[in-house]
């Protein structure tokens, strides 16, 4: 069986030949540069520097070399453009803070402040104000939010939509030009084209915009949720008729290629909570949901992915509704998101995508033995009758240990009977 097979088999809550695999297929399933560089040097891999793929949460590539000896059965579609707007070409060296030597895209331009603080610009465009800092000490960069003044009276939804518009050609061809090397693979291929996350609070203060306007103040945005729903409401509308024409042209580029296409990184769950009430996600982003994922579903074979950290068993039959296939990263440690209620209540209904080990606690400060107990217990529960792609917890952060790491790898391993 094929990676992409066992992807595909598993995504129609059927039994594989063993659970299939993602890390470093999109950003919320990926690896910190740090242990990408190490994971490398462990399975004795040629020694250059990891790229920088995603230089917003510092996440390194995974190439084909690592995939092979983790055994990965799932690649990503790239996007051109990264978090804060420039494209990842034009590599070149860079060291990081901590002393590792990586690649970085050409248009990475930082710069330090009077702490000593990392600063990083829209578009790589010093002249503009820095959309994200990287503390002294940190392995990350934070959002800076960039709020100008709100006069209720003066607010346009169309400041909010700056961002979006029709799919540039740009971008289809390069969506198109990835698709002979991922065939080869025999790899599952994830990708997204932007545009279709609602309200994702990543987004929301547009690190990749020089100069933003509207509301792109965090606090502020969850406050309109509840008094400028009408705003809200605008925003999203206009952003889904968007998406969908956009969602048409990606499918004309890329077809039966791409088998799950990301749509989602919205949270709507805390550690022990949750942002809004399931009533407030119905009336205001269930309609939405549902547009995008019935077009896909009508139009072509695709799953379509919601990622959302949290508490979020009571939305989970909501997203359901929305005609969401997975949900991701299954976060086990928060309240009433215990995996085998999760398997009873909702396993033929919607894929597990994540909650193979926790990346709060375990993985990061438990034993390589308490790490290798979590990976089969959570394999045990999910990938039982299929519907289960094995991931952590979201990404595995920076200064995870890596004997931990080659733990739940190897558990993994263990699990599915490989050598």
């Amino acid at each position: 069986m094929t990676s992409r097979e066992r992807v595909k088999m598993a995504l129609e809550h059927k039994q594989p030949d063993r659970i299939p695999v993602d890390f470093g297929a999109t950003g919320v399933t990926g690896m910190h540069v740090t242990c990408v560089a190490q994971l490398r040097e462990y399975y004795g891999l040629e020694k250059r520097p990891v790229k920088v793929n995603e230089p917003y949460q510092m996440l390194g590539e995974v190439d084909e070399e690592l995939q092979e000896a983790i055994g990965i059965d799932v690649v990503p579609l790239n996007s051109r453009k990264n978090m804060f707007g420039f494209a990842n070409d034009n590599w070149k060296e860079f060291r990081l803070p901590w002393g590792q030597e990586v690649l970085v895209p050409g248009d990475f331009n930082v710069t330090k402040d009077s702490n000593g603080d990392l600063l990083i610009y829209p578009e790589g465009d010093t002249s503009a104000p820095p959309s994200g800092r990287m503390p002294v000490g940190g392995y990350f960069f934070d959002t800076i939010v960039r709020q100008q003044p709100i006069d209720d009276d003066k607010l346009n939804p169309e400041d909010n939509l700056e961002e979006f518009g029709p799919i540039a050609d740009d971008d289809l061809e390069y969506y198109k030009s990835q698709l002979p090397d991922l065939a080869k693979t025999n790899r599952a291929v994830i990708g997204g084209i932007g545009g279709t996350g609602l309200g994702d609070i990543a987004f929301v203060p547009a690190p990749f915009l020089k100069y933003p306007r509207g509301i792109r103040d965090v606090e502020e945005w969850y406050i309109s949720t509840v008094m400028r729903r009408d705003y809200i409401h605008k925003i999203f509308e206009k952003q889904v008729e968007y998406a969908l024409g956009n969602l048409k042209k990606f499918y004309q580029a890329v077809g039966d290629e791409l088998d799950v296409c990301f749509i989602c990184g919205t949270d709507f769950g805390t550690q022990d909570s949750s942002f809004c009430s399931v009533v407030t996600f119905r009336e205001l982003w269930a309609p939405y949901y549902k547009q995008m994922n019935d077009w896909i579903h009508k139009n072509t074979p695709w799953k379509t992915f919601k990622h959302s950290c949290g508490s979020v068993k009571k939305f989970i039959p909501e997203f359901i509704e929305c005609g969401f296939d997975i949900l991701n990263p299954v976060q086990c440690s928060a309240k009433d998101m215990d995996p085998q209620d999760l398997k009873d209540s909702f396993s033929k209904e919607i894929v597990f995508w994540g909650g193979g080990v926790d990346t709060q606690k375990t993985l990061p400060f438990g034993t390589p033995e308490e790490v290798r107990r979590e990976v089969l217990e959570r394999c045990e529960i999910f990938g039982k009758d299929g519907g289960f792609v094995f991931n952590t917890i979201h990404n595995i952060q920076a200064r995870t240990p890596l004997e931990n790491i080659v733990a739940m790898i190897d558990a993994l391993k263990e699990f599915n009977g490989v050598k």
